[in-house]
């Protein structure tokens, strides 16, 4: 039976993305669709482009040199709209979608952050981190909140930057961010960060017509 996974949470939403944008999905066009459609949605692209093909099925069209596709769907319980976004590899068969590269800019966008490149041990990898106008935004809070001495405040604006998906890009940032409320004379130990361990990329839904 042909099915596709549905991410309860964006971080199995965006870890199912940095999983898949380096094996070749690479190209992508995402949007949003009532929940009580979204599984018609994914049925639909399932019958254009194979969303829940096998992995023979995959090899079969990537040598005919159809595009092989993913759907990532942010589908929280008890929501009316389902974010979502379509994945394609390089190949026929997508003319009629309006697809972007992951590699171009502006950089792909996705549940609030933002899909980027870093170097590991000479590697470049892909990772997650937050748009420079929402970092720029954290900063001043934290400013505030310190030189207004909303402590309490400060301390529940640094829990939930650290309750932030784990992803390296996202940690660095909130790292950088504790450091700056340091430098304002927060004296309290701040929250521990978690990396992303390997999450399941959800719960699967049939798309088969």
């Amino acid at each position: 039976m042909a099915t596709t996974p549905i991410a309860r949470s964006k971080s199995a939403a965006l870890a199912r993305i940095l999983d898949c944008v380096p094996k070749g999905y690479h190209r992508y066009t995402c949007g949003i669709v009532a929940a009580s459609k979204a599984v018609s949605l994914a049925k639909k692209f399932h019958l254009l482009y194979g969303i829940g093909c096998t992995p023979a099925q995959r090899l079969t069209r990537k040598s005919k040199e159809y595009a092989n596709t993913l759907l990532v769907m942010y589908w929280p319980v008890d929501t009316d709209v389902v974010e979502w976004m379509l994945l394609s590899t390089d190949g026929k068969g997508m003319e009629k979608e309006n697809l972007r590269h992951a590699e171009d800019k502006p950089r792909l966008h996705f549940l609030g952050y933002e899909l980027t490149r870093h170097s590991v041990r000479g590697k470049a990898t892909w990772t997650w981190r937050r748009p420079k106008q929402q970092m720029e935004e954290l900063h001043t809070l934290l400013a505030y909140q310190a030189v207004t001495k909303n402590y309490s405040a400060l301390a529940a604006s640094l829990e939930r930057i650290a309750r932030q998906p784990g992803f390296h890009g996202v940690l660095s940032q909130s790292a950088e961010l504790f450091h700056a409320a340091r430098r304002t004379g927060y004296t309290e130990a701040p929250p521990k960060l978690f990396y992303m361990q390997k999450t399941k990329h959800g719960e699967r839904i049939s798309v088969a017509p």
